[in-house]
Formats: C-alpha cells, structure tokens, sequence
C-alpha cells in the first residue's frame, strides 16, 4: 500500500468514502472522530504523512512557514494518490472526496492539481495554494469546500482566494467561505462541512 501507515474505516455505498488528511503534527487517528461526525455512515480511509519536521508527521516538505518545497509536494501528491488508488482496490471503495486540515488541506489541494483522478472532491479546511502547475487539470463537475479563518495567522486571505481561483479555472464547482475564525476549527466549520458533504452524497 505505498507503505503508509494508515487507519481504514468500513462504510456503506450510499456515502463517498472519506480521505482523511490531518495536518502537521497530527497521525492518521486524527481526523477519524471528525470524519465519523462529518460523514455518518462513510468509509474512512486516514493515512499519516511520511515527512517528519522535528519528529511531527507531514505530507511534504517546507522551507519554512509558507514556504513549501514544490518539488517534494509534486512527489508526494503522486505518491499519496498511488496509495489511494490501492486502498480502492484493497477496500473495494469508490473515489473518495479528501478531508484536509492545514497541511493535509495544501496536499489535497495539490492532488486536485496534479492527481485529480485520484479524488471525487474535497473539503479543504485552512488550506494554502501549494503550487500552481505548468498546466491546469480539467477539474469539471469537482465540488471543492473550501473553509479559512479571517484571522488566521498562517494562511493569508489573497493565497487562499488565489487557490479558490486557480481551481475554478480549472473547472472544479468551488464554494469558498472565510469564517471569523483563526487557524484552528470552529463549529462553523463542522456545520458547514457537514451540510456540504450530505450534499455531496
């Protein structure tokens, strides 16, 4: 399974299952109570991220805050979206939509741009434009939710409207709400996911 550590949840057909992408620091437990919360009833599939910063898991490489390594991201978005085409085979599941927090957001973004066979949709939560590719994937009928923070310290509002751009150039169907909220999740962000993801259904 492209040798990432991973938490798989079964679930029943009449839900999209759930690719659960937790952000620095967090593992592949992370996100599964949300998830449960998000999408009763879906499968979960949660994989940890294979980069470590300072012993905290990750899905790609950075330079610093905001300053990510494009290559690595390019790598491990194709590496993550092998991982979710074997664990489709393995688990018998449909294309998941992507549920991303921070970190897990900005690789989910990046699958969406570089993988987007990989994902049905996603739920970006506190997500940063992680690359903008040489050429743009055809993105048509792609729901993406995209949730930020008016006071967020670390995703700056023209990055996260860029990306909300960049993906509605590509065709994807992009609702993109800025909630008076920091960097951290709110119970706006679980009502709202969870409204966008029964219609998703």
């Amino acid at each position: 399974m492209s040798d990432f550590i991973h938490h798989y949840e079964a679930g029943g057909a009449e839900r999209p299952p759930l690719l659960l992408l937790h952000g620095t620091g967090g593992d592949e437990h992370d996100l599964v109570p949300l998830g449960r919360t998000l999408a009763p009833g879906a499968a979960l599939l949660s994989p940890r991220g294979k980069v470590l910063e300072n012993g905290m898991p990750r899905f790609f490489r950075r330079f610093g805050e905001g300053r990510f390594d494009v290559e690595d991201i390019k790598l491990r978005a194709a590496e993550l979206a092998a991982f979710v085409e074997e664990a489709r085979e393995r688990y018998g599941i449909a294309q998941p939509i992507a549920l991303g927090f921070s970190n897990g957001a900005n690789i989910a973004a990046a699958m969406l741009l570089l993988a987007p066979e990989a994902l049905a949709g996603a739920v970006l939560l506190r997500v940063m434009t992680p690359l903008v590719p040489d050429v743009l994937p055809d993105l048509a009928g792609k729901p993406v939710l995209m949730l930020s923070g008016s006071a967020d310290p670390i995703v700056p509002a023209d990055d996260a409207a860029r990306l909300a751009g960049l993906l509605r150039e590509a065709g994807a169907t992009v609702q993109h709400q800025v909630l008076p909220a920091g960097h951290g999740l709110t119970q706006a962000d679980v009502n709202l996911s969870a409204r966008w993801l029964a219609e998703a259904a």
